[in-house]
């Protein structure tokens, strides 16, 4: 924790992580975490050619009101999140290392990167190194992991400064097999401190001064955290901070349709009412994940067309027709995200149940974290 603190001193403790949502955690979402001593993450996604303009409204909104502790003129107290499989390193590097926004004041790199989803984990080592040295160290570097393997080989290949440890209840796309975070995190922490110890396993460890950093990774844990409760689970399992996604839908600041909103916070029992598949990735047109992934949402119309044996083109041509009234009728996703008929995707965690209301994503972040300090202070005191 002391070292998040010091990577960015603005956050307060427990650090909450505002997940790096594709194209749906925007300037203003990222920022209000930030703002809430939390770190907000822009999700650029595999759309990277938007970075330049996400910034730049980032840069203005942190420089009409600065955030306490941060240095905006030097680092902007905010991350970006990258989906690596269909961004171009070339178009990032250009949004980093951008000279000016209308060819006035430099735009600062952001505090972080996260990186997500390779093909392959040693695709992450140019991504690493490029950012490192385009930034000159300014930007740090985050890598998501949903699996313990996965973990030693993102180490070995991109030495990050954060692993962002993915259980399997977390919301969008994740791996499709995974444990959750109550035996991933320590089983990761476990491993990756040994590719760190001093000694000798065949010539297969990290040595120390080969590695980009001295230490192992930080870690943070994602994955079916939505309250204090999990947050303060999180840090007893050893995380340094925890990722907030699916509780960050129910926000004003979140980039969705106000039915996607609803939905969130009417779905309950997330175990069962949602799923891991590529049904909605088939029906959107997001083709491209690598075979491992699977994105997690709300199950619909359009999901219980395909159980019952609809064929793909018929459901994809109603998904088409629904996404096309979304667009002309601008009802807000009434008719797209209805109950019970609504054909529309809502990708969310398993955590969905436990949120209930729409709130400020700066007032959620300070509830959180609050309430997980008071969780943990009270199991602090207790007598066993």
């Amino acid at each position: 924790m002391d070292e998040l603190q010091k990577d960015y001193p603005w956050t307060q403790t427990p650090l909450i992580i505002g997940a790096p949502m594709r194209l749906i955690s925007l300037a203003h979402l990222a920022v209000e975490v930030s703002r809430a001593g939390g770190l907000g993450f822009i999700g650029a996604g595999t759309h990277p050619d938007l970075l330049p303009s996400l910034l730049h409204t980032a840069r203005s909104l942190l420089a009409a009101d600065p955030i306490p502790s941060s240095k905006p003129y030097d680092v902007l107290p905010i991350g970006i999140g990258v989906i690596t499989w269909g961004a171009s390193l070339a178009t990032v590097l250009s949004a980093l290392t951008s000279t000016s926004d209308n060819n006035d004041d430099p735009i600062p790199p952001p505090a972080a990167i996260w990186l997500f989803a390779p093909h392959h984990s040693h695709e992450l080592a140019p991504w690493a190194h490029a950012v490192r040295r385009a930034t000159h160290g300014k930007t740090k570097i985050w890598v998501q992991v949903g699996s313990v393997r996965e973990a030693e080989a993102v180490v070995r290949a991109a030495r990050p400064d954060v692993l962002v440890v993915q259980g399997g209840d977390a919301g969008g796309h994740g791996l499709n097999h995974g444990a959750g975070i109550v035996p991933l995190v320590p089983e990761v922490q476990d491993t990756v401190a040994k590719l760190f110890s001093s000694r000798e396993d065949e010539g297969e460890q990290v040595k120390r001064e080969e590695a980009g950093r001295k230490v192992p990774p930080v870690v943070v844990a994602a994955g079916g955290i939505v309250e204090g409760r999990g947050v303060a689970a999180a840090l007893t399992l050893g995380a340094a901070g925890a990722v907030l996604g699916t509780r960050l839908l129910a926000t004003p600041e979140a980039n969705v349709a106000e039915g996607y909103r609803r939905a969130v916070v009417r779905a309950g029992d997330g175990g069962m009412s949602t799923r891991r598949t590529g049904l909605y990735d088939t029906l959107r047109g997001t083709t491209g994940w690598p075979a491992a992934y699977g994105g997690r949402g709300v199950l619909n119309r359009s999901w219980e067309d395909a159980e019952a044996g609809m064929e793909v083109e018929e459901n994809t041509r109603l998904y088409r027709e629904a996404e096309r009234h979304l667009e002309e009728k601008k009802d807000g996703g009434e008719e797209g995200w209805r109950e019970g008929t609504g054909r529309l995707t809502t990708y969310a965690g398993t955590g969905v149940g436990l949120v209930r209301e729409v709130k400020g994503a700066g007032e959620i972040v300070r509830e959180v974290r609050e309430e997980a300090k008071g969780i943990l202070m009270r199991v602090g005191r207790a007598r066993l």
